[in-house]
């Protein structure tokens, strides 16, 4: 199906997320940071990259930013913990910078594999 990036600091949500896609049909390959997933994305471009947006190192916004300048093509689901429902600031920004599409942690496993598939259409 699509080749996938998954890029998280939380390992153990980098792997659950993987299983679930790898599932799904999809290829996925991981990366702890938006640095390190900036190199797998430059290595070879995936289809979609699922990024978190608080990170070390490089965090979601800026990742984000530099997927759109660099690879205009990659579509980009943001997912955060930090502000959701009234107050999803983060995300909200996620979407204005180029994200296709974002989630709200935490996330039903359905909610995943449906955003993905809309986003991937």
């Amino acid at each position: 199906m699509a080749d996938i990036i998954v890029i998280d600091d939380d390992p153990a949500l980098r792997g659950t997320i993987r299983k679930i896609l790898e599932r799904g049909g999809h290829s996925v390959r991981e990366a702890e940071d938006g640095v390190a997933g900036l190199k797998l994305v430059g290595d070879d471009p995936p289809d979609l990259v699922i990024t978190d947006l608080l990170m070390p190192e490089k965090e979601g916004i800026e990742t984000i930013m530099e997927l759109q300048d660099q690879f205009p093509s990659v579509r980009i689901i943001a997912i955060s913990g930090a502000g959701s429902g009234s107050d999803a600031g983060p995300l909200t920004d996620a979407e204005l910078l180029g994200a296709s599409a974002t989630l709200p942690k935490p996330f039903s496993v359905q909610k995943l594999l449906d955003t993905v598939d809309r986003v991937l259409q």
